[in-house]
């Protein structure tokens, strides 16, 4: 798959290094492993820049459908990063689709559905189905990041729910505080404006397949506040219902060697004990 070329390439708005966040032993090393918004929608010069920032793979967490339109992007064309397709939601409906999630009339309008499908605040139980329902791809990810050779850069369309479940569950792997976690989660609140902005002309097209419009009515009734409260509600919800929020990675095949790798590589040069947790 192509490029189409009429999509407008950019630098990412909501890129940022996992280094510095503190986990059990230590703090994560810079360059270990980035979090972004599509890299598929670099320029060249953006991904050159990561290449010789030494990123070796990418995880491309988006839908088939996402990358049907944008293809691999120039990141794509160079042969010393892997590319490693691992999709969380089979397509980007299903974050429309949990019946009984939506209150009675809120989806009777493309306005209001978008609406709903935008409100951020709400996206805690999404985020519960995609970490219990793609637990396996969540697993292959995080095993692609305990053996890449070089940084490990993974990404979705905004860098904020299907990537920041996967930084939750990375970090949760290290032995992070879940307050660190969430911490990180709500950096993307200060780049929202301009995600929305860099990814719409790729959403827009695929949300209307859903019937869902995203026309200036339905975005201005989008709250702008970033609420922590969806990754809250996720580990509470992994507490109560496996009391080790890592169950489910767990029975999908986590091991303590796959922790370990993780916590080795994690770790290598920040003076920290990088043995099994």
């Amino acid at each position: 798959m192509t490029t189409t070329p009429a999509l407008t390439l950019s630098a990412p708005v909501n890129l940022r290094d996992l280094g510095g966040i503190p986990v059990a032993g230590g703090v994560v090393r810079e360059g270990f492993a980035l979090r972004a918004d599509d890299l598929a929608l670099v320029t060249g010069d953006v991904a050159r820049g990561l290449v010789d920032g030494g990123v070796r793979a990418i995880i491309d967490l988006r839908s088939t459908d996402e990358l049907g339109v944008t293809g691999r992007g120039p990141l794509g064309t160079h042969s010393n990063v892997t590319y490693h397709h691992v999709p969380l939601l089979a397509d980007i409906g299903v974050a429309a689709g949990e019946p009984g999630a939506r209150p009675a009339g809120s989806g009777a309008t493309p306005a209001g559905m978008a609406a709903e499908m935008m409100d951020q605040t709400r996206f805690g139980r999404m985020y519960l189905r995609m970490y219990e329902g793609a637990a396996p791809q969540i697993v292959t990810a995080l095993a692609i990041i305990a053996h890449a050779p070089g940084t490990v850069a993974f990404h979705c369309a905004a860098g904020q729910d299907r990537t920041g479940v996967l930084a939750a569950s990375l970090l949760l792997a290290l032995g992070a505080d879940q307050d660190h976690i969430v911490a990180d989660y709500v950096r993307t609140g200060e780049n929202s404006a301009a995600v929305l902005a860099r990814i719409s002309p790729v959403m827009r097209p695929l949300m209307s397949r859903f019937g869902i419009e995203l026309d200036a009515a339905a975005l201005a009734a989008v709250g702008t506040e970033f609420s922590p409260a969806p990754m809250r509600e996720l580990f509470a919800a992994l507490t109560e219902r496996h009391g080790d929020p890592l169950a489910p990675l767990r029975a999908a095949g986590l091991t303590d060697g796959l922790v370990a790798q993780l916590r080795a590589r994690a770790l290598a040069g920040t003076g920290a004990a990088s043995g099994a947790a």
